[in-house]
């Protein structure tokens, strides 16, 4: 009897578990139409060639999302529910963490990469707060470390880490995304006839679900507006 009962108690903890956290909900991290969106915004982040805008809604979601399931799944473990039914729900919360963490990470490799270009563009508007404090600290470390070791010992009108010199009129010493970077694309619906380019030269059908592969910034108003996700 203590065991049928200890079985019994088994099962209701596993219930009471699936009750709480429920694959099919809408506002679970691990229903398909949330990770979906997570994972569009990774695989495109991923594969443009600059950053793009960061999407806090989202993000802030999942972080509390994550937070709620790994508080229910620590208050359930050793409570009678079976370990593989935890397990399972674990491994399904490290999936997502894992895409949350490498969307977040790629974003700091472009700021760093990219700092300065993002700091003197209307790209700085695309950053988070917390991106803007990065980068913030990132070209104040940089230009420290630039005037001390190298700017310093210039002789004068050479010393800008922006321009080559005094007299260049436009910031010339900044590395920028390379826009033209081909991408693999694939289309979310059917767009039809679009031009390439701004002579009318290159046009391509684009139909919903085809692949392709094409110059980034031939496409960049298209992926902004979620109309294509990159590969």
């Amino acid at each position: 009897m203590a065991a049928s009962s200890s079985s019994r108690d088994d099962l209701s903890g596993t219930d009471d578990l699936l009750g709480t956290i429920d694959p099919a909900s809408s506002s679970s991290p691990s229903s398909s139409s949330g990770v979906e969106m997570l994972k569009r915004a990774w695989r495109n982040e991923k594969a443009a060639p600059e950053i793009l805008q960061y999407e806090e809604e989202l993000v802030e979601t999942f972080r509390e999302q994550i937070r709620s399931r790994e508080d229910i799944i620590d208050n359930y473990s050793g409570g009678g529910t079976e370990d593989l039914m935890l397990s399972l729900f674990r491994m399904d919360l490290d999936r997502t963490l894992f895409i949350l963490r490498s969307y977040l990470r790629i974003r700091l490799q472009k700021i760093e990469k990219h700092v300065f270009h993002i700091c003197k563009s209307n790209l700085w508007n695309r950053l988070s707060k917390s991106e803007q404090n990065f980068a913030t600290r990132c070209t104040d470390i940089l230009e420290k470390h630039l005037e001390q070791s190298v700017l310093g010992k210039l002789p004068y009108g050479y010393q800008s880490i922006l321009k080559q010199s005094i007299s260049s009129e436009d910031i010339d010493m900044v590395p920028e995304p390379r826009l033209d970077t081909f991408v693999f694309c694939k289309s979310r619906d059917s767009i039809g006839s679009f031009q390439l380019d701004d002579y009318g030269e290159e046009i391509v059908d684009l139909v919903a679900d085809d692949l392709y592969i094409l110059r980034y910034k031939s496409i960049k108003a298209l992926v902004e507006s979620g109309r294509i996700d990159l590969l």
